[in-house]
């Protein structure tokens, strides 16, 4: 398995042959924050997948809050740019579960845990957002499990 960093070194490569100037721009920014992580960290230790997907999930959320903000004052041109942004990030982030496939996982992780009620919601999200870290939002993840768990 491949670590981001390479994975990024690698795409970065390509898109200076394909003079994808989007890309080269994402994945530069991408470069940058977690050389700040790693330096942050001044260990020379790895940086976690699960720092890198909430790494990425966080610059997409930027990005397409970017996006809203430049459609409401009219400048598509920027907005698109910046979508085009999320869809280079997304390539980086595990593929994310549609709402009915995240429904059949919480209901198994449920029984799993042998949760029954309301009052079992925290329990259940802290195994929850680890287990779908990066291909569910958490207040998706929320949303389902309280359905799920307010009908029993």
């Amino acid at each position: 398995d491949m670590s981001l960093q390479s994975e990024i070194m690698l795409a970065m490569k390509e898109a200076m042959k394909l003079k994808d100037k989007v890309t080269l721009e994402t994945l530069r920014a991408v470069k940058a924050e977690l050389l700040k992580i790693q330096t942050a960290s001044s260990a020379s230790s790895e940086i976690s997948r699960e720092e890198e997907t909430k790494l990425l999930q966080k610059m997409q959320k930027q990005r397409k809050d970017a996006a809203i903000i430049y459609e409401e004052q009219g400048r598509k041109d920027l907005a698109s740019e910046e979508l085009a942004q999320t869809k280079v990030l997304a390539n980086f982030l595990p593929k994310q579960m549609t709402s009915s496939e995240l429904e059949i996982a919480v209901a198994d992780l449920i029984k799993k845990i042998g949760a029954s009620s309301p009052s079992d919601i925290g329990k259940v999200m802290s195994v929850a957002s680890k287990e779908f870290l990066g291909k569910a939002g958490g207040s998706e993840i929320a949303r389902v499990v309280k359905i799920l768990l307010s009908k029993k």
